[in-house]
């Protein structure tokens, strides 16, 4: 019988895979052969003897110790592109959402619920409707840091609607660039994008090279009144680079699925709670790309 830790809530379809009669699955299974997890960080503690392979319903591997597990000879899986659908559409989300100010007008008309009558509703909202007057995307420039599963499926979208769309990935896989439209730009450097995009979409990794990737010098090259988009990870970012940023101008808006002290609660931000690949189509995805993984390393 091989044992399967299991960490975090992993949806029912993933943990479907593994036959009941050949694999026990648990939160508190001891001495397991995998462990699948989600976004609990693990610690080297975790590398036991009997432990073959960790996989996570995910695509990054920053919460788990890769090193110690590779110096112990287990094996870390990740399912990148499982999730990819679900990112780029929270990633369009956050584009509107700073092209129109729908959380402002949301927030405005929810202040409204005491207004009995229909025509001073109707007075008040056509009266107020102009302070969240925004713009269109269409015509604008994108610019995509990154043009793995979820960048150049973004780029796409952004092509379709209308935008100029700018690359730069300086270590783009074969693969992903097939996959990347003809019509995307690509760029010699990280600078060169900075300066020509209205919105600029983060997805990068966390790696030694990215931490910090958006500092004070890069920000300083941007467009004025650029839109800065991070649904990738909070590492890559440095918020107090992005508030002198956005003081100074060189970016209008930051959208980020990573919540920052210090920047929580200005108009000109906007956080989600990590939602990016919050949906339920997602997670089924992951958990059933991470068990199949498991079971192949294990059987086969």
């Amino acid at each position: 019988m091989l044992k399967i830790l299991t960490l975090n809530q992993i949806a029912l379809e993933g943990l479907e895979r593994f036959p009941r009669d050949r694999y026990e699955l648990g939160s508190a299974v001891p001495d397991p052969d995998a462990i699948l997890v989600r976004s609990e960080k693990l610690s080297a503690e975790y590398a036991t003897p009997r432990l073959r392979c960790v996989a996570r319903a995910g695509a990054g591997v920053n919460n788990i110790p890769v090193e110690a597990m590779t110096r112990n000879g287990i094996v870390v899986f990740n399912t990148p592109g499982a999730n990819a659908n679900s990112v780029k559409e929270s990633v369009i989300t956050a584009m509107l959402l700073a092209s129109r100010d729908v959380v402002g007008g949301v927030r405005f008309v929810h202040d409204l619920a005491g207004v009995g009558d229909a025509a001073e509703l109707g007075r008040q909202v056509e009266a107020e409707k102009k302070r969240f007057r925004g713009t269109e995307i269409a015509g604008k420039t994108l610019g995509v840091v990154g043009l793995g599963a979820i960048g150049s499926m973004v780029a796409d979208v952004g092509l379709r609607l209308g935008m100029k769309v700018l690359g730069y990935d300086p270590a783009i896989s074969v693969d992903s660039a097939w996959r990347l439209p003809s019509d995307v730009q690509k760029m010699e450097n990280l600078y060169a994008l900075l300066s020509r995009s209205d919105y600029i979409s983060l997805h990068v990794p966390v790696l030694p090279d990215t931490v910090g990737l958006i500092n004070d010098e890069r920000l300083k090259v941007t467009r004025p009144g650029a839109v800065l988009i991070n649904y990738a990870r909070d590492e890559i970012v440095d918020p107090l680079a992005v508030a002198r940023a956005l003081d100074a101008g060189h970016l209008r808006r930051y959208v980020s699925d990573f919540p920052a002290p210090g920047l929580i609660g200005r108009p000109d931000v906007i956080f989600t709670p990590h939602l990016g690949a919050s949906t339920g189509e997602a997670e089924t995805n992951c958990a059933i790309m991470a068990a199949d993984q498991i079971i192949d390393f294990l059987e086969n």
